[in-house]
């Protein structure tokens, strides 16, 4: 495959700072993810700026360990229109190391009520070592627009009971 990136797109039938504000709350991460492999979020703080870390407990019958530990940190910050995160790990002496793949969600206002979302996986950045032994994307077609179709039920619950969640 030459290409280095998937994206899908959904229209949601909420505004464009409910839907940022879903993206930006890590405890909805993995209610959203269209794999299960994401468990739940160890840093529960809403997202706020570029630099920010926040941690995530998976799960993929795959991994050497089964159940692992990810650091993301945020690259693209830009309320309501854009958020996205880098992913990697924490080491023990708390250094970061990323692999290269980056989660990028890309909103726009299609009115009051609506908003398109554009969800990419880029790894274009990936080392060739990494990709010696991991394949890209490590997920299967219907990932992205999965986990858009997830993002929409939870941004229209939160709307409908009043609860946007935070918004940076």
């Amino acid at each position: 495959m030459d290409q280095e990136n998937v994206s899908a797109t959904l229209t949601v039938a909420v505004p464009v700072a409910g839907v940022f504000a879903v993206l930006a709350d890590p405890s909805t991460h993995a209610a959203i993810d269209g794999t299960g492999w994401v468990q739940e979020a160890l840093d529960r703080a809403p997202l706020t700026g570029t630099g920010q870390v926040f941690r995530m407990d998976m799960y993929h019958s795959g991994h050497p360990d089964g159940g692992y530990r990810v650091a993301n940190q945020v690259q693209v910050f830009d309320p309501p229109n854009a958020i996205g995160w880098l992913t990697g790990e924490e080491k023990e002496d708390g250094h970061l190391e990323f692999g290269g793949w980056l989660w990028r969600y890309d909103l726009a206002a299609l009115g009051p009520s609506e908003t398109g979302v554009t969800l990419t996986y880029d790894w274009s950045a990936v080392p060739q070592s990494i990709r010696e032994y991991l394949h890209f994307p490590p997920f299967g077609p219907d990932h992205l627009a999965d986990s858009l179709r997830h993002l929409a039920e939870l941004a229209a619950s939160a709307t409908r009971n009043g609860t946007p969640g935070p918004v940076g």
